[in-house]
């Protein structure tokens, strides 16, 4: 399940201390509780999805309006944040696939 996933790779980032990731990945899991609290059942792993679909969107909007802003300094770790959260998504088909 993809919950399971989200702890896991908290715990890992822990042990490996990595700061930025396991930031991230704790955002990723206060949203995916909100959401729970909200539909007050365990989520689905299509439900857990959109969230994390949710705030890709929603770091990407940021990201965008800080390099609009002339805030690269900004903009690079929330870049970061999304590789973060894009390693969940499942894989998409490349135009090789399609054709």
């Amino acid at each position: 399940m993809l919950t399971q996933r989200v702890n896991d790779d908290m715990k890992a980032a822990m042990k490996a201390q990595e700061a930025a990731k396991l930031s991230t990945i704790r955002m990723l899991k206060t949203a995916l509780k909100n959401k729970e609290i909200d539909l007050m059942r365990d989520l689905t792993d299509d439900e857990a999805l959109a969230v994390i679909r949710m705030q890709i969107k929603q770091l990407k909007d940021s990201a965008e309006a800080f390099s609009a802003a002339g805030r690269v300094d900004l903009a690079d770790p929330v870049k970061g944040e999304i590789a973060v959260l894009e390693a969940y998504l499942p894989a998409q088909m490349d135009d090789d696939a399609l054709a």
